[in-house]
């Protein structure tokens, strides 16, 4: 038999060595699956190690899983078929003449964007490819440039069909359908908080971001012109939105219609090729693959600890602090933040949230003022998602701010890049707080759809 070891030992030495690993640069998946690995071996003995199968079958067999590939291999498509540059160009030529208006036509043309796209990187490099340029060539100040696609960008984590929504859905054994619709208003509030921070400073001080001169603004006749070409697009995006919402197909039966309509529409603007569809199937295998190894070493990693009491450990360490429900709330949205800075999405999700959500489930809904379980899950869910949007863009490893430092002029300095996504930044924390002061915000849309 194994060494036997006292938990809070245990969990210093689990999360301490995972961090160690990661900071050597080794990847999320690997380390999280062979430390597990290691440290089964050490506290039990070779039939321990039975639980790895266990572990990874159940996610293997997943039907609510099989969505994912496909929500990527739409993104990949469009992308491919070059729509997300032809819907920055019409949002941006609608909405130039206005003061700041191409930086908040980024936000518009992102939001759209997360509508399509669930993977976060897609928005950011692309509007860092169009967008960035384009303001900079009009005196934009870099900041609220560089600020407004990161910003964005990092909307595709909460607006569906948002990938790391049905991740949680599966690890929490939560409805997709009702995730999805719960984040819809938070996700078009921080977008609206976006523009609305982005213009105000741009009319504060015009020379932020300067309208585009007259002569260079387009007719009407012309922007109907312009609109025609979004139709199919936007359609798709309806299409696959409303069947969700409607409850007529399942979020992967809606990714399969997504995904033929992805094909439709790329042969409609006459991209349809072997070459596109090849290159769109190998970003969507290693987009996938990623995801899908990351899941299968985080949730030995976390089996074993809970097997191992972990769970209760946490839950007597917060409960111990004397805090009160809020105050765990808070703590816990804290801890999020603090992982968001040194860990990626799917790992802090298959840690965290497999420990967090049977706390709360613990500490009822009454603690909160709200009317039942589903609501409270629900509520948490989306308070998730939401604070996951800040771990891309905080320093000092926020995805969005490297993914924007790839694509970004090599004179503009990375403190700037920082320095830009600040102000961003505590919006999405005023965002977090308002949905956690007003739960309405999540719940009432779901229920409108689903009654009750």
């Amino acid at each position: 038999m194994g060494i036997e070891m006292e938990i809070g030992w245990l969990t210093a030495l689990m999360f301490g060595s995972l961090m160690v690993l990661l900071m050597a640069g080794l990847p999320l998946a690997f380390v999280t699956g062979g430390l597990a690995c290691v440290f089964l071996f050490i506290l039990g003995d070779a039939q321990t190690l039975n639980i790895v199968p266990s572990r990874i079958f159940p996610l293997m067999t997943d039907y609510q899983l099989s969505a994912i590939p496909l929500f990527i291999f739409l993104a990949a498509m469009l992308e491919r078929a070059g729509i997300i540059n032809e819907m920055f160009d019409v949002i941006y030529k609608l909405m130039g003449g206005v003061k700041g208006g191409l930086a908040a036509a980024t936000i518009i043309a992102s939001t759209i964007l997360a509508a399509m796209v669930g993977v976060i990187g897609a928005a950011v490099v692309t509007m860092g490819i169009i967008a960035l340029p384009a303001m900079l060539q009009r005196n934009y100040d870099p900041k609220i440039a560089m600020g407004s696609i990161m910003a964005g960008g990092t909307l595709g984590i909460l607006i569906p069909p948002s990938i790391l929504a049905i991740i949680y859905a599966v690890v929490a054994e939560q409805s997709v359908g009702e995730l999805f619709i719960g984040a819809v208003l938070p996700g078009l509030m921080l977008s609206g908080m976006y523009i609305l921070y982005v213009t105000a400073m741009c009319y504060i001080d015009p020379k932020k971001g300067p309208p585009i001169p007259v002569e260079e603004r387009i007719d009407t006749r012309e922007k109907l012109r312009l609109l025609g070409n979004m139709a199919a697009p936007i359609t798709l995006i309806i299409v696959v939105l409303g069947v969700i919402f409607t409850g007529v197909a399942t979020p992967v039966e809606a990714a399969g219609i997504g995904t033929f309509g992805a094909f439709v529409v790329a042969a409609i603007h006459r991209k349809l090729s072997w070459q596109t569809i090849r290159e769109a199937c190998l970003t969507t295998l290693k987009a996938s693959a990623m995801v899908i190894w990351i899941m299968f070493g985080a949730t030995i990693f976390v089996g074993l600890y809970v097997l191992e009491g972990g769970q209760q450990f946490v839950e007597q360490t917060m409960t111990g602090l004397g805090l009160g429900p809020w105050g765990i709330l808070i703590l816990m949205q804290v801890i999020l933040i603090i992982l968001g800075m040194f860990l990626d999405w799917v790992g802090i999700l298959l840690l965290a949230v497999p420990i967090f959500v049977p706390i709360i489930r613990a500490l009822g809904a009454q603690a909160f003022g709200l009317g039942s379980e589903g609501d409270l899950v629900l509520w948490f869910g989306v308070l998730y998602l939401v604070n996951m949007q800040m771990s891309f863009l905080s320093p000092p490893f926020g995805y969005a701010l490297f993914y924007l430092r790839g694509v970004a002029p090599a004179e503009i300095p990375m403190s700037d890049i920082f320095k830009s996504a600040l102000p961003f930044l505590f919006l999405q924390i005023t965002g977090l707080v308002l949905c956690m002061l007003f739960p309405q915000i999540i719940t009432w849309l779901p229920r409108l759809v689903y009654g009750g």
